[in-house]
């Protein structure tokens, strides 16, 4: 399955956003290859942020969020927009066209 959405950056956060990347978690890697992640990009026009993964199977609804990914958001948060309820701001976005 694919799936891709958007999220934003604060200004002034793009380099530490990437820096960040560049430099991500043994435990977010290991994490997205255990719930199947096969493919994972973020790429990045001004502010807006464009991701996209693919993946075996879509997490059951209702799945609680891994500790470890709450502690990424966590530290993310001062660099990015974020909902109230401490996720990142993100909106899903419909797929138009694909060729395999």
């Amino acid at each position: 399955m694919r799936v891709a959405w958007v999220m934003k950056l604060k200004p002034g956060f793009e380099a530490i956003y990437k820096q960040k990347h560049d430099e991500i978690w043994p435990e977010m890697l290991a994490n997205m290859e255990r719930d199947g992640i096969r493919n994972f990009s973020i790429y990045r026009y001004g502010l807006l942020l464009f991701a996209y993964l693919e993946r075996d199977h879509a997490p059951p609804p209702g799945t609680p969020h891994d500790p470890v990914t709450l502690r990424w958001w966590k530290m993310m948060e001062p660099y990015m927009e974020y909902n109230d309820d401490g996720t990142p701001w993100q909106a899903p976005l419909e797929e138009m066209f694909h060729k395999s």
